[in-house]
């Protein structure tokens, strides 16, 4: 166990670009909101990078990564609290070839996108403070045992053999359902389902994309932890299958309404990288473009028909996006996966001769719905019995930015779309 400095720069920079994936989705969030709600939408992305940083140093890694506690493999001890015995120049349990505290900060910006995807469901009504509250209990009782549970040394899930190469578990499943339990224990914009709410910025919303899909390719190729041939597979299957998403959306738009559209295009996109999370560092490329194509028809069934049909109101499509996403792309690793890819899967997948992985990605596919979902709620509920947690209607009719925080986005704003 040597520490390499190739190895090192490499995931140097994947860790800058993975950050620069926080601030890239508080831009593609705002565009889709309206104008009375952008800077309320950005800073209730932005704030998870203070907190998670400082409750990662603190706790979070510990927690997540630390020696397992009770033998349950669902999270950490405390030995690590304030990175003590994370080594900023020797190796650590997780990494051979790069500093245990290099993993650590390459974890914290995985840790700190994931619960800022999750605020996008409950966009345009929540309580600044109540929002800060959730995503601190959010990260303790949900982020950190499922990252401990997949990725973490005794973690329940990776020890019956499911794989998750950069976080179909844990970052896109988790937050996914996460936002659509808090949605609907939160309740509804008003006026929704009777007015149409209009993104008011595409612009913005596209510039967002491409900063989210230049650092996916981090994201992913940084998930091999060393600059070598495993990484630049996992860079690979992310740019088929985003591509591949992309196009099949526009096709999927050109057939249901006769044109395509810049946002459709740009979530196509997005959700073809989603898909391609748990999978990209072992399904083969053939396999990326096939996930890619048929993930973008899912969600767009999701998002066009099953949110209508149920009407629940997941602002910003965190789960129909990310949530189903996701658990096209852990049942796909499932199919896919090939243990000459990468010998961590011990299993093929289904579609090359074996059953086991596929079975074991399905029971952890329940483990984690069944514990996102269910930890989420408790918190909502509980802050919902202690607290108000929704704006007052005047509050929300006149917009987040002034009310919650006294600022406007755009001054001449007018009121036009009040």
């Amino acid at each position: 166990m040597m520490i390499n400095s190739g190895d090192v720069t490499f995931i140097l920079i994947c860790t800058m670009l993975v950050f620069f994936m926080t601030p890239g989705l508080a831009l593609f969030y705002a565009g889709m909101v309206r104008r009375k709600n952008v800077l309320n939408t950005i800073m209730s992305v932005v704030f998870c990078c203070g907190l998670a940083t400082v409750m990662w140093y603190m706790v979070g890694y510990s927690l997540a990564f630390g020696p397992d506690f009770g033998g349950f493999g669902v999270i950490g001890d405390l030995s690590n609290v304030f990175f003590r015995g994370i080594s900023a120049s020797a190796p650590g349990p997780y990494a051979g070839s790069i500093p245990g505290q290099l993993f650590a900060i390459f974890q914290l910006v995985f840790c700190m996108v994931t619960p800022a995807i999750v605020v996008g469901s409950l966009s345009g009504r929540m309580r600044f403070s109540a929002l800060f509250i959730f995503v601190t209990f959010w990260m303790l009782l949900v982020y950190y045992p499922m990252a401990h549970m997949v990725w973490g040394q005794g973690g329940l899930i990776a020890s019956f053999g499911a794989v998750d190469f950069a976080g179909g578990f844990v970052i896109e499943i988790s937050s996914g359902i996460s936002g659509l339990v808090a949605c609907i224990i939160l309740g509804s914009r008003k006026g929704y389902g009777i007015k149409s709410y209009h993104p008011h910025n595409i612009p913005l919303f596209v510039i967002g994309g491409a900063i989210l899909w230049v650092g996916w390719f981090a994201f992913n190729g940084g998930s091999a932890l060393a600059a070598n041939g495993l990484a630049i597979h996992a860079v690979v299957t992310t740019l088929l299958a985003s591509a591949a998403a992309m196009l099949t959306w526009m096709l999927v738009e050109m057939v249901a309404y006769k044109k395509v559209t810049v946002m459709g295009a740009i979530t196509g996109s997005i959700v073809g990288l989603v898909s391609i999370t748990p999978g990209a560092g072992f399904v083969p490329t053939e396999a990326a473009l096939f996930i890619g194509a048929v993930v973008s028809p899912i969600c767009f069934f999701f998002l066009t028909k099953v949110k209508v049909k149920f009407g629940y109101d997941d602002t910003l499509d965190a789960f129909g996006c990310h949530g189903i996403s996701g658990i096209w792309g852990v049942i796909a690793t499932g199919l896919f996966a090939q243990t000459a890819i990468n010998p961590v899967a011990q299993w093929n997948g289904l579609f090359f001769g074996d059953t086991q992985l596929f079975v074991d990605q399905l029971i952890a596919l329940l483990i984690a719905v069944l514990y996102s979902g269910t930890m989420t709620a408790v918190i909502m509920l509980i802050l919902k019995k202690v607290m108000a947690i929704r704006v007052a209607p005047e509050a929300e009719a006149l917009g987040l930015d002034i009310s919650e925080h006294s600022e406007e986005g755009y001054p001449a704003f007018s009121g036009i779309d009040q």
